[in-house]
């Protein structure tokens, strides 16, 4: 619910509010004093961010036999460490990775995340659980409004303005859409207005509704972890669907850098295009 207040601001503060609305990320001088508070205030992002990295990352032997994939390096780092790297540049420094295999190498190589300049807890997977069994492992840290994000992607992603799209359309879950010229390898949203309906998996090429897919990234509310069944679940199988049936289900489509480091391939293009987060 909002109320309308009056404000008496200095003209020349006004001009510089007036220069950043663009009538798409700010619409209005209304709508830019609402963000630029919030954002002073701190409520302009998550507080927490969950990292999927339980995958055994299968379609990169022989390097997973010895490495984690989330240790993989590019760049030289690991993989992981790009995506703390994007949730420490929006101010997200409570970061849960829930691990599985090879789990002591990742967990020994980032430890508490105070050299990352971050807080790091682990949950542990002791059978693989898919997507969305971690978020009921981590579902006691997970009491507000987080990100989850998959370790094996690289993203760079406006996490402030996408939050922003998330809270005004009341979302249960919004996912970052990336756009690729062939999306025929993956899930395809097929949007109405800013709601995802469903998606359509790995779609014959000139049949796809859209380019944009799912870039494993995806801010959620807790009440989604309760759609999560025990045991092995998929959110894109299990969970999304639900909240789309709801009309709660959002896409937010960026353009932003995004390399998926899944296959030997995508890994080599990945080490050439990458640009590390500043």
């Amino acid at each position: 619910m909002k109320e309308r207040v009056t404000l008496t601001l200095d003209e020349d503060l006004l001009k510089q509010i007036d220069l950043k609305i663009d009538g798409h990320k700010i619409k209005n001088r209304s709508h830019a004093i609402e963000l630029f508070l919030m954002q002073a205030l701190g409520n302009n992002k998550p507080k927490k961010a969950i990292i999927m990295a339980g995958g055994k990352g299968t379609r990169l032997k022989p390097i997973t036999h010895e490495i984690p994939k989330p240790l993989v390096p590019l760049h030289d780092k690991p993989i992981l460490q790009h995506t703390i790297d994007l949730l420490r540049k929006y101010g997200i420094k409570e970061i849960i990775i829930s691990v599985g295999y090879k789990a002591d190498k990742i967990k020994e190589y980032f430890g508490n995340g105070r050299r990352f300049g971050v807080n790091i807890i682990y949950v542990e997977e002791d059978e693989p659980l898919g997507t969305g069994g971690p978020l009921r492992l981590a579902k006691e840290f997970l009491t507000d409004t987080f990100v989850m994000c998959n370790a094996d992607e690289l993203k760079n992603i406006d996490l402030f303005d996408m939050y922003m799209f998330h809270k005004q359309n009341k979302g249960k879950a919004t996912i970052a859409l990336t756009t690729v010229e062939d999306p025929s390898a993956f899930g395809v949203a097929k949007l109405k207005g800013n709601k995802i309906v469903e998606f359509i998996e790995k779609p014959k090429k000139g049949t796809e509704p859209s380019k944009l897919i799912n870039s494993g990234l995806y801010i959620m509310e807790p009440e989604a972890i309760d759609l999560v069944k025990p045991g092995k679940s998929m959110v894109e199988i299990d969970v999304f669907p639900r909240i789309a049936k709801e009309g709660k289900l959002f896409g937010y489509p960026f353009s932003g850098q995004w390399f998926d480091t899944g296959t030997m391939e995508r890994y080599e293009i990945a080490i050439k295009e990458w640009k590390d987060i500043e």
